[in-house]
């Protein structure tokens, strides 16, 4: 029962499930399966127990951890022009975070020489025994499976380079990619409480992507490409050119990018978002009208897939979702366009975990993914090794 395994080990890396009552509610599974499965991860050493849980009655709740004390992962949550580096801990705690400059631009061989580097030292510092996995955000669509990222529109050089495999080469242990908006939205989902299973995480900063949470799990699609938002046709845009070589896309209305152009196109002196967060903190007229504006296109697409999926929350992140007129924008877009019974207990919110999300995400893929690979090596059969039997003359 290899899958089923994989999502004990899943819960409890994320942090969603700390018992064999919260895994087996969690999945549907009889308890009796579920201990079976637990005995076993138990008896290979690859989960531990220890304590007891807060328990409302009846007998208390041994609790379940990631084998050893010492697990983690690093990780690296990649943007156009700078780069968030951290240590993750199974359950999504964060260690030794720090944001750097970093050059995408300069392509995958050198920019991944240059994050390695970075990561390198992490895992001096934390020590290479309790490494089990690294993992990668990156600005682009992703073939997880491959680990190569596809034809990225704002990454020269990158498409088709097998990135997790020079991380898995570099490091000896597994590496795991995902783009940034599934891996905000895994991040996000390891804080939601227990009952919010259904979510819509999006990341609107340079550009902007959504990630889709379906019971508690990432939903990546039959292409890895659920939740692209950002290539939406919307009338706003008109014909617009877009990074995708389409034209009318949301992108060119609601991005950070896109602001960034609206505003040089008004006069008003910006050069990259940050530069118009900071006008519209400061309540520029412009700024944060154009960030309002931005915010109901934003909500206005949101909606249709809001009215389809029916959502426990949206969550928002990026460095637009730090504007409360951009946040406010979407907020009302959505009450006004979606029905009732979907607004009814939706709750729409800035992520939780903020600039750390899709840090965390990665991190968490990474654990996973090292977690899954013991499981293959427990599960792959050793060679008996066979004597020849020699007959002996008299």
């Amino acid at each position: 029962m290899p899958d089923l395994s994989s999502r004990v080990l899943e819960l409890i890396a994320s942090g969603q499930a700390s018992s064999r009552t919260e895994i087996a509610q969690l999945l549907g599974a009889a308890p009796s399966t579920v201990s079976h499965v637990v005995g076993q991860l138990l008896g290979h050493g690859i989960l531990a127990e220890e304590g007891t849980d807060v328990s409302t009655g009846g007998r208390p709740r041994k609790v379940l951890r990631i084998g050893g004390t010492d697990e983690y992962a690093v990780a690296a949550d990649v943007g156009g022009g700078h780069v968030r580096i951290g240590i993750v801990l199974p359950g999504g705690a964060l260690e030794s975070v720090s944001t750097v400059p970093f050059a995408l631009a300069d392509g995958p061989t050198a920019g991944l020489a240059a994050l390695a580097g970075l990561l390198d030292a992490l895992v001096t510092e934390r020590g290479r025994d309790g490494l089990r996995g690294v993992g990668l955000s990156l600005p682009g669509p992703v073939d997880v499976e491959a680990g190569v990222v596809d034809l990225p529109s704002r990454m020269p050089g990158w498409n088709g380079f097998p990135v997790a495999a020079w991380l898995t080469e570099h490091f000896g242990v597994p590496a795991a990619i995902d783009n940034d908006a599934n891996c905000m939205a895994a991040g996000e989902q390891t804080v939601q409480p227990s009952t919010r299973r259904q979510a819509i995480t999006v990341k609107a900063g340079s550009a902007i992507g959504a990630g889709i949470i379906i019971d508690g799990h990432l939903y990546r699609g039959s292409t890895g490409a659920a939740g692209d938002i950002t290539h939406v046709r919307i009338d706003a845009a008109g014909d617009t050119p877009c990074s995708c070589g389409n034209t009318g896309c949301l992108e060119t209305v609601a991005s950070g990018a896109a602001l960034v152009r609206i505003l040089r196109e008004a006069g008003v002196d910006v050069s990259t978002t940050q530069d118009v967060v900071r006008l519209a903190t400061d309540a520029h007229p412009e700024a944060t009208r154009a960030v309002r504006m931005a915010g109901r296109y934003l909500g206005e697409v949101l909606a249709a897939n809001v009215n389809f999926f029916n959502p426990d929350a949206v969550s928002l992140g990026g460095i637009l979702s730090t504007l409360e007129p951009f946040v406010a924008a979407v907020r009302s877009q959505l009450y006004e366009s979606c029905h009732p019974l979907v607004t009814q207990h939706l709750v729409i919110e800035r992520a939780s975990l903020g600039a750390d999300a899709g840090l965390v995400g990665a991190g968490q893929f990474a654990l996973q993914r090292g977690l899954a690979a013991s499981l293959e090596e427990l599960s792959t059969p050793v060679p008996l090794r066979t004597t020849r039997n020699r007959s002996t003359r008299v």
